[in-house]
């Protein structure tokens, strides 16, 4: 049996609509070590959050993607949020000791894409998925 890895998700447009597609469908393509569970979603809107929620399956929403990083039964971090919160978001929930992974691009500029590529916690990856156009942390 392949280990329950918990996602949490900021972001319900396009973006969060093809990561959540994608967590869904990649164990039917692949053989990934492990297996997606929707744990969370979070968005500003709470209609609209619950109503994605329904959709595809998450088992509870947030507002505030801070609740959302603070939750200890959330592993990966998955930012699928506008541009300009990318930076604030992956660096929290790096520091927080989640794996993240971000919609690119990763900042704003170089100063935010670097601040988050040097964080002073170890990572044992840094991998870009072009596919996916995302990058990977995952903390050692």
């Amino acid at each position: 049996m392949k280990k329950k890895l918990n996602v949490g998700l900021v972001g319900y447009g396009f973006m969060g609509r093809t990561h959540s597609n994608a967590f869904l469908q990649a164990p039917r393509f692949f053989d990934v070590p492990y297996e997606p569970v929707l744990k969370a979603v979070c968005a500003r809107n709470a209609d609209r959050v619950q109503s994605f929620a329904a959709n595809w399956g998450y088992e509870s929403v947030e507002t505030d993607w801070r609740s959302l990083v603070a939750r200890k039964d959330i592993e990966l971090v998955d930012i699928a949020s506008p541009n300009d919160t990318h930076a604030e978001i992956a660096i929290a929930a790096a520091r927080a000791g989640k794996m993240v992974m971000c919609e690119k691009p990763l900042g704003r500029n170089g100063v935010e894409a670097e601040a988050m590529l040097w964080l002073d916690q170890p990572f044992s990856a840094q991998v870009t998925l072009p596919p996916l156009g995302a990058v990977w942390f995952v903390p050692e």
